[in-house]
Formats: C-alpha cells, structure tokens, sequence
C-alpha cells in the first residue's frame, strides 16, 4: 500500500519535472513565431474559414514572412514562405528533411499496417523508376491513347448537351484515363467500383479528422478500405495473368501496373500486393484531383478571357490544320503548344490545384534565425510566392506572356514543387491538359453560365457550382 501511494505521488511531480525539462528546451531555441490556436482543434477552423490563401497571407504579415508555426491536422507545423524558404526546403530534402504524410491522410489512404510507417517504406517504388516509366521519352506511346480518349469522352458527355459542367466531368476524364493507363481498366463498371469510393477519399481526407458516422473523415476511410479491395484484387488477378505469359513481352508493352508487378529490390524480391496497392493509390490521388482540377480552372480561363482563348484556338487548329481527319496527336504536335503551354502555367500560377507538401525535421535545423526542432513537420505552400508582387508584377492579372524567355526567377513558381522531390508526373499532367484543352477549343467557344461563380477550397480549389458552361460550336 505505502509503494502504491508513493507511486501515485511521484507520478504527478515526475511529469512536473518531465514538462519543465521540456519547456525549459523549447525555450532554450528560438522557435518560429506563430500559435497553436484552439486546443486539439489547433487552427483547422480558421485555414477552413479563411482558405489557404488569406490564412496564409495572414499569418506572414501577423508573425514572420520567412516561417511561422502553426497546428493543423493535429500536427505542430513549420511554414516556410517565400523563394528563399522554398529553396531552403527542396535543397535539403534527405538531408535535413524527408517525406512525410499527416496520419489522417494515411489512415484514409493506406492498409492500416502501414499507418505508422514512413511515407519512404510505404511507396516502395524507386523514384527513378516513376521518373523512367512517366519521362517524355516514355510518355510519347500514351498520347495517341489520350487522344482518342478526350474525343470518346467529349463525344459521350460533352456534345449531346448544351450546357455541362465542367469539374465532375473533367473528374471523370483523368480518372478513366488513369485507370486505362495505369491498370489497363475499361469496362465502365469495373472502373466506377473504383471511381465512386475514391471520390470519397479525396473528398473527405483533408477534412477535420473526426472519425465519427456521418462526418466527410469517416466516408473518407470507409471510401479508402473500399479502393483498396477493390485494387487488392485487380492486382491478384494481374498477377495471376503473368504467370501465364511472357514477361519480357508485358514488360515492354503493357500497363504500369504490369511492370510494377515485375520490379524487384536488390534482393531479388517482388513487391507485395499491399505494397502495390499503396503504391498505385498514391499516383491516383497524384493524377485525379490536382489534374482536374488544373483543367477546369484553364477551362474557366478561356471561358473569361475572349483574347486569350482566340490566341489558343489560333494555335491548336493551325496543328489540327496539319493532320488527317482521323489522325491523332503525337507528341511532337504537344511540343507546338506553346502558347497554350504559357495559358496552362498561368493558370496554375492563379489557381494551383495543390498547396503544398508537408516533410519532417530530421535534425534540429535553423533557418531565418529560428529553430525548427527534430521531428518538426514542416509545409511549403504555393501561396508564399505565386501572387507576391516581389516575384510577379501585376499579380492577379492573367499574362500568359509573362512565361517567354527565362520565365519565373527560381523558387517563385513552384505548381509542382521543386527539388529532388519534384512531382514525377510533371509531363503527364502536361499532355494531358494540353491534349483535353486541344480537344475542347477545337470544337467548342464556352460561355459561363454563372459569370461570378466563386472558388471554393477542398482538396483543390474548385467552382462551387462545378463551372456550368454553355458549348458554342464553331460556325454557329
């Protein structure tokens, strides 16, 4: 009995002590100015209220414009703002930094084994293997099948209305050209069983984490364990198909998901299927959300901006002009879309469709004076930069030409990071914009329906109505 007492009175004044060790440390270092904000909700409320771009804005103006510290997503952030605090990040990644996802994001996301792992164990794929399979060189076979793609896709969901929206069907586009060229899916219903739960996922993964029924978190989790079903046996029967064939054959021909199933580690040892799984799942969300999100905002663009949708039309027939009525684009007709190019990145400059990354702190480092402790997450935000007037004159006006010559100074424009982080799939996302946009003007003059229709935060920014617009044909 007398132990038992001592110990419940030694428990309170060790974690007294515990604490005051604690504080007397973080104390000791110059941390980034910044608050916690509400407990356990930390400032999730005031980024939702206020959108990425003001919160940001915000809080550099109240606290530092190099680095502040925040807490969101139930994690203790170190923000870094301007060119200099996005140089500082991407040059030290595996140095002082490393990938790093919030647990909401992985518990949504991921097989519940690797909810602890790091984000290195749990995309196991090489990046120079992603950087291999999605380089120009490789991507030249994808683009007569992105394609025929838009001109199926705008044949079923565009032409036989008058007026359509823009976001759902843009959605639905890169998610069936992902899924053809990724797993090789088309049947229509075989890809829904994927499309409809993943769309839960995205929705709601970035939401309040609160696992509770009837929350966005909670449909975004059961979303996750659906997607991964359904990937767990598409991958099996993949599997099982190869054993059948000729793997020097597939490997050369076929589908991502075919070669992933081929790649071995040093050991000689194949990947497993949850390893696949997680894998795949992280080049959906990398190529579904951010991507339509991209083509709807250019889309909006060329809705608003009569000048620069004529400059585009100009350029996108005079290559339609050159080919068969039949022919398809390849990708030396992708490398004449300059103009068009310019139109894109000025579009992601105004409205990036991804805000971000976070990393963790691998060591204490400093930066601007402070401390940013080990274990530290920290964020880069496309927002520090991308509407300063520092980097960009005129900010908030749309200036395609602003991309000629040099273009940007460093670190300023930055839609898909920087570094050896870099998102590989930077020239995927490029022809597939340009191949859709190529596909829409050239049939279509489009007219917005609700002209001051606002911008909504969600995964991405998006119209909150899903961009209405009425199709004009040409010569009508």
């Amino acid at each position: 009995m007398i132990s038992y007492l001592l110990a419940l009175l030694l428990l309170p004044l060790s974690l007294t002590f515990i604490f005051f060790l604690r504080n007397r440390d973080s104390n000791s270092k110059k941390l980034p100015p910044g608050t916690s904000g509400w407990p356990l909700l930390g400032e999730n409320i005031e980024l939702a209220l206020l959108g990425p771009e003001k919160f940001l804005k915000n809080r550099t103006e109240k606290y530092s414009p190099h680095v502040f510290q925040t807490l969101i997503m139930g994690e203790k952030l170190a923000v870094f703002c301007g060119a200099q605090g996005n140089k500082f990040l991407f040059s030290n990644e595996n140095k002082l930094l490393t990938s790093w996802w919030p647990k909401s994001m992985k518990k949504a996301l991921l097989f519940p084994e690797f909810a602890e792992s790091s984000l290195k164990d749990v995309l196991t794929l090489q990046r120079g293997f992603l950087q291999d399979i999605l380089k120009p060189e490789a991507l030249k076979q994808y683009i007569p099948i992105m394609d025929a793609m838009a001109r199926e896709h705008l044949d079923e969901n565009w032409i036989p209305n008058g007026v359509v929206k823009v976001f759902p069907l843009s959605k639905k586009y890169t998610f069936d050209l992902a899924c053809r060229l990724f797993m090789s899916l088309v049947n229509p219903e075989e890809i829904k069983r994927l499309a409809d739960p993943f769309t839960l996922v995205t929705n709601g993964m970035f939401s309040m984490p609160i696992d509770l029924p009837g929350t966005a978190y909670n449909r975004a989790i059961k979303g996750g364990k659906m997607v991964r079903d359904e990937l767990m046996r598409i991958i099996s029967q993949r599997r099982k198909e190869l054993q059948m064939e000729n793997k020097e054959t597939i490997a050369g021909g076929r589908d991502l998901l075919s070669k992933i199933l081929l790649v071995t580690d040093e050991n000689g040892r194949f990947m497993s299927e949850m390893e696949i799984s997680n894998n795949i799942i992280g080049m959906l969300v990398a190529s579904f959300e951010t991507t339509s999100s991209a083509v709807t905002s250019v889309l909006k663009y060329l809705a608003e901006l009569p000048h620069v949708y004529d400059q585009v039309y100009k350029e996108q027939m005079a290559i339609a002009k050159l080919k068969g009525e039949d022919e398809l684009l390849t990708w030396e007709d992708i490398e004449k879309m300059k103009y068009s190019w310019n139109v894109v990145r000025e579009s992601l400059r105004l409205t990036p469709p991804a805000q971000g990354a976070f990393r963790e702190t691998i060591t204490d480092c400093t930066y601007a004076g402070f401390t940013i402790p080990k274990g530290w997450k920290t964020f880069w935000s496309v927002h520090s930069t991308h509407k300063n007037p520092k980097y960009f004159t005129d900010p908030e006006k749309f200036d395609p030409m602003r991309f000629e010559g040099s273009g940007p100074a460093p670190y300023t424009f930055i839609p898909f990071g920087g570094g050896p982080r870099m998102c590989p799939g930077k020239e995927y996302a490029r022809t597939e914009v340009l191949v859709l946009m190529h596909n829409v003007v050239k049939r279509f003059k489009l007219e917005k329906v609700i002209p001051d229709e606002k911008i909504v935060f969600d995964a991405s920014p998006v119209p909150k109505h899903g961009l209405p617009v009425r199709l004009l044909p040409h010569g009508n």
